[in-house]
């Protein structure tokens, strides 16, 4: 199994600016390459195969005086970015092919330097490695520091450099593992999780994790530092700098709700052999009042996580239709009582009367459902 390991790195000056080139020129060549091929496209040509395109757009390209800094890069992400325009265009063509999975996605569009995010990847044809003192060592970049939180488990094949909006660069490898040492030891206990907003998830056994609502705790923050961005004249110096003030606040909250959802998943896969959770449709509910607080939440990060968890430690992740009425049906009797206003928390079946919290109700309803659901399934 593949994954892929990030660490923060904390380049010099010097190595700032070569990292810097680097993501120019590789945006250059990403942007020349799409560029003959919607030419060709208008003319009514073929579109230009990758070695053309390479030959074209980097190997000749350097020996002009409009294009001679790119020898000043390693030519392996070079290479990784005409590979990137492929792959554009690949997931491109098979969604309009009606074989990709999820949302519809457009044509390649150009980079741009101000784009929130600069990457290049360096294979194992680049030569680069990590040092005895733990440094990472890249072609015409040099000894980059590493901030070192924990081992990787065999030798990376890739790494990719990335600078996000806040001006925070990453290293991120991707490493080969063992699928069986990640396999957890069975359980016999399974869990349901009802998701919300007052509380994030409430789950079968009566435990509840309260939101942590990091967008709302921040939102004076954000608001403030926007505003002073706002009166910072365009293409100042001193508006540069409070974008990227407003970029780190931004990444803080981004950062705390991914911890968050990354310890919760993790504690739930390792504490059940089977975890059922309700398919919300977040999109729907972005369109409605509660949009901030539903993107607050971030549903679909955490459902994500739970899902690619549950396959790498053998784990099973079900999930439930939200056409399930698991707020209308009595978890103690079955009987549905019928639909109910959010405003309604609590209600008494008129069956058996059994007086019942909404979400804990509706948590054990998806858990027996979810274990329908696999009894079902071969």
């Amino acid at each position: 199994m593949q994954l892929r390991y990030a660490f923060r790195i904390e380049p010099t000056p010097g190595q700032r600016l070569a990292l810097n080139r680097a993501f120019g020129c590789v945006r250059v060549v990403f942007n020349d390459c799409l560029r003959a091929r919607r030419d060709a496209h208008r003319a009514g040509l073929p579109y230009p195969k990758s070695s053309e395109l390479s030959k074209r757009f980097i190997t000749e390209a350097k020996t002009t005086p409009g294009r001679s800094w790119l020898g000043e890069v390693s030519a392996v992400v070079l290479q990784q970015s005409l590979r990137d325009l492929d792959a554009a265009y690949s997931h491109f063509f098979a969604s309009v092919k009606g074989t990709r999975k999820g949302p519809r996605i457009g044509e390649p569009r150009m980079k741009s330097k101000r784009d929130s995010r600069q990457a290049v990847r360096f294979t194992a044809n680049a030569r680069w490695s990590i040092t005895a003192d733990g440094r990472l060592n890249l072609p015409k970049i040099g000894k980059v520091k590493v901030r070192w939180s924990r081992s990787l488990p065999s030798v990376p094949s890739t790494v990719t450099v990335l600078k996000d909006a806040s001006g925070r660069y990453w290293a991120s490898f991707v490493v080969e593992t063992d699928p069986a040492a990640d396999i957890l030891p069975p359980l016999d206990a399974d869990q349901g999780i009802d998701l919300g907003l007052t509380h994030f998830a409430v789950m079968a056994d009566g435990s509840r994790v309260r939101s942590p609502r990091f967008l709302r705790r921040a939102e004076k923050k954000l608001e403030r530092e926007q505003r002073r961005l706002s009166r910072r004249a365009k293409g100042s110096k001193n508006r540069n700098k409070q974008r990227i003030k407003v970029a780190r606040a931004h990444a803080k909250v981004a950062d705390a709700r991914k911890d968050f959802h990354h310890k919760l998943s993790t504690k739930l896969i390792r504490e059940n052999q089977a975890v059922s959770v309700e398919s919300l449709s977040v999109r729907g509910l972005a369109r409605t009042r509660l949009a901030k607080s539903v993107h607050d939440a971030g549903w679909s990060a955490f459902v994500h996580m739970l899902e690619y968890k549950a396959v790498r430690h053998g784990r099973t992740l079900t999930k439930v239709d939200r056409a399930f009425p698991s707020s209308q049906i009595c978890s103690t009797c079955g009987h549905r009582d019928g639909p109910k206003p959010l405003h309604i928390r609590a209600w008494t079946c008129r069956q058996c009367g059994t007086h019942h919290d909404r979400d804990w109700n509706a948590s054990k309803n998806v858990k027996h459902e979810g274990r329908r659901i696999r009894a079902a399934t071969p």
